[in-house]
């Protein structure tokens, strides 16, 4: 189901800071809108946490998930797979990310 966009008030046109606050508010929750609705749409466009190679950052802890903004397929001719992602086994000093797979079949 997609969320549709709220139809703000009009402020009076003399009231220069309501005008201005409207119009901002409503960039604000347009761009709140079109996230949500491709997160449920399930474009990888719409997750904040995709990037090209696993973090190296302490925020993340055991089973935290980043996903792969980049996807190509790897490996030899009969065992080619995606890395969808990278899955936090271990956190702490040493924090270690495993690639999560998806073989292609080619």
């Amino acid at each position: 189901m997609r969320i549709q966009r709220p139809q703000l008030p009009v402020p009076p046109a003399k009231d220069t800071f309501s005008v201005d606050l409207v119009f901002k508010l409503k960039q604000i929750i347009a761009s709140i809108i079109d996230q949500l609705n491709r997160l449920t749409e399930g474009h990888i466009a719409a997750v904040t946490n995709a990037q090209l190679e696993p973090p190296n950052s302490e925020l993340y802890q055991v089973g935290d998930y980043v996903r792969n903004s980049y996807p190509v397929e790897q490996g030899t001719r009969g065992a080619r797979y995606v890395v969808k992602g990278w899955i936090c086994v271990a956190d702490g000093v040493h924090r270690t990310f495993v690639e999560d797979r998806c073989l292609t079949g080619n």
